[in-house]
């Protein structure tokens, strides 16, 4: 091996080395049991991400690599070298000694802020108080076995997912429906807010003093999408192709909303799942509750590791190891008599744990050094509190969702350098294979083969899947314009000077301009919403993948979800390479051309 080539194989042994660090500090802060342990965590996550500012300012470092001649490296190297001086200029390397100082004293400051934002939002878990008599009305049994009054006839119902999601769907009892979802969207209220406003000033003179105009102009340079012009332009393309739809859905509910209320002249946006859930009953003649007692937790689990198993040609076997919590699953990724990476499955809620559901990194796979591992953090109901574990269809989705990421990360973590392992793509790409998984969480046969029921054993029939996916096609335009919501409010509060921007008022009127549903007095959803600090601007990442996802779904609707040489194809063409080559590379290779809005536009319209 040449001094070049051992250069940069060094550098990229030192960023791998550090993540062995940042990455379980990271996970550790936000699911360990234990408070002083995620303290530390945070503190070691802040040290690994201080040394990784001053690496990335370090101008003989820079200079060394950019003076290795190209010309001797081949195309994977040289790929390398040029994202590396890429992230170098991006940090500020070639700025003067005062501006590199303040760089880092800024990128030190956001690293606390933004771990102070989550961990407010984590931590703060509300809750309302209804009694056995009326306050569980409409919920499903297993929900209201699970909730038994105390000793003064009070049943508490909290803002975690497991009671939230359920609660909103089902319960008949509306002041109670309408005062957990002001609880829900109060979350970090007040804490965020001078918390958020610090995150959007502090990354805004970052972006000044890296010499751009706003945050939104940095952070989008490097995706797919290129700039933060490209992202509005995109966001109005996509409400352009759902408004419409949007606005008849509305229409539909608040028609359905008069019968019982005929003085109504809105809907209400914490009536919203209430109303589409009645509606669709009615109009596909289909209950949600139904498929309930198809979906037991640990087949559920079990029918996803083994679908997995076939698509991907690997293995998942259960192996005992110390972990944070007693609750959490570990699994071998094997091909062969080969391991090629581990899973951990955190599957379900706890005290001051993360509120979400998440892929997290443990480890970055590199060839013949380091094998990838990925943990999954979800908050689903717990088989040992509650026999048995039901789930929503829009869980397992979640679920489905997840481990796509998970996948990606382990099959793509054999890759040459630890900068391209895994999911180390362009950030707007990252979602599409976890929504392109989503897909088979729909199919008849695919669910038939775990979805089986609680108490009959009877696997799900083709009809009841049928019916659920007719009545989830109402419903897309108001998902899709709520999106646009979060994505416009994200690009938004990071696209100018927020010095005397009223971030609360901004949210309002983006919510009146996108979403059909107005926003509810006595709420603040912008203090709750994490991905103001993971995503920053970027939000609209989770539209851009759908729109990509829906184009290489169109592959498998030709050869067949359980086709083995698409399956092939995808794991080798998009999984396997990580970031080694660029999403739209990537894209072409899989389908042959290149990725078009026509799928997205015609599942819209459907």
């Amino acid at each position: 091996m040449n001094s070049d080539r051992r250069v940069l194989r060094a550098y990229d042994d030192l960023l791998r080395v550090i993540e062995q660090v940042s990455a379980p500090a990271s996970l550790f802060s936000n699911v360990w049991p234990d408070d002083a342990m995620r303290t530390e965590a945070e503190k070691s996550e802040q040290l690994a991400n201080q040394l990784l500012t001053k690496i990335s300012l370090d101008k003989k470092l820079f200079e060394l690599i950019a003076t290795i001649d190209a010309a001797g490296l081949n195309p994977l190297e040289q790929r390398l070298q040029v994202r590396m001086l890429r992230d170098f200029r991006r940090a500020g390397v070639d700025k003067d000694d005062a501006t590199r100082e303040k760089i880092t004293s800024l990128k030190n400051e956001l690293t606390e802020l933004g771990q102070q934002f989550e961990k407010n939002i984590r931590e703060d878990v509300r809750s309302i108080s209804v009694n056995n008599a009326d306050g569980l009305a409409g919920l499903p049994p297993d929900f209201v076995a699970a909730h038994q009054p105390n000793e003064h006839g009070v049943i508490s119902i909290s803002t975690d997912y497991p009671d939230f999601r359920p609660f909103m769907l089902y319960a008949d009892h509306a002041a109670a429906r309408r005062e957990l979802f002001i609880k829900f969207n109060t979350r970090a209220f007040p804490k965020n807010e001078s918390v958020l406003r610090s995150l959007l000033e502090k990354r805004f003179a970052l972006a000044q003093l890296l010499g751009y105009s706003s945050w939104a102009v940095y952070v989008t340079e490097d995706k797919m999408i290129q700039n933060a012009a490209a992202v509005a332009q995109f966001i109005e393309r996509i409400n352009t192709a759902a408004k419409n739809r949007a606005a008849v859905e509305y229409d539909e509910l608040l028609a359905y909303k008069r019968r019982t209320s005929p003085q109504a002249s809105t809907v209400a946006e914490w009536e919203s799942p209430y109303l589409k859930e009645k509606l669709r009953a009615e109009k596909f003649e289909f209950d949600s509750q139904a498929v309930r007692p198809y979906f037991v937790y640990d087949r559920v689990r079990d029918g996803l590791l083994a679908l997995a198993g076939e698509l991907y040609e690997i293995q998942f076997v259960p192996v005992t190891t110390a972990t944070w919590h007693e609750s959490v699953e570990v699994f071998n990724v094997n091909r062969g008599t080969a391991t090629i990476g581990r899973i951990y499955l955190d599957m379900h809620p706890r005290e001051n744990k993360y509120k979400h559901a998440a892929q997290f990194h443990l480890q970055s796979g590199v060839r013949a050094v380091q094998l990838p591992e990925g943990v999954l953090v979800c908050n689903f109901t717990d088989p040992q509190k509650q026999i048995p574990a039901l789930m929503d269809h829009d869980q397992v989705t979640t679920f489905f969702h997840e481990f796509g990421h998970l996948m990606h990360h382990i099959l793509g973590g054999n890759t040459e350098f630890a900068y391209f392992s895994g999911v180390a793509t362009e950030w707007d790409f990252v979602e599409a294979p976890s929504q392109l998984f989503e897909e088979w969480a729909w199919d008849a046969n695919v669910l038939a083969r775990f979805a089986h029921h609680a108490e009959t054993g009877e696997s799900i029939p083709a009809a009841l899947v049928a019916q659920l996916r007719a009545a989830e096609e109402f419903g897309k335009g108001l998902f899709t314009t709520r999106q646009l919501q979060f994505a416009a409010l994200s690009l938004e509060l990071y696209a100018s000077d927020p010095h005397g921007f009223e971030i609360h008022t901004r949210a309002i009127e983006l919510q009146n301009q996108y979403n059909q549903f107005p926003f509810e007095d006595d709420t603040h959803m912008e203090c709750s919403f994490g991905h103001l600090d993971g995503y920053s601007a970027i939000y609209y990442t989770y539209l851009w993948s759908l729109v990509i996802a829906k184009d290489l779904f169109t592959k498998f609707e030709a050869d067949g979800l359980l086709n083995e040489a698409a399956a092939r194809a995808y794991r080798q063409h998009i999984l396997e390479p990580g970031g080694s080559s660029d999403a739209a590379a990537l894209i072409n290779n899989f389908l042959g051309r290149a990725y078009t809005f026509d799928a997205f536009e015609a599942w819209l319209a459907k």
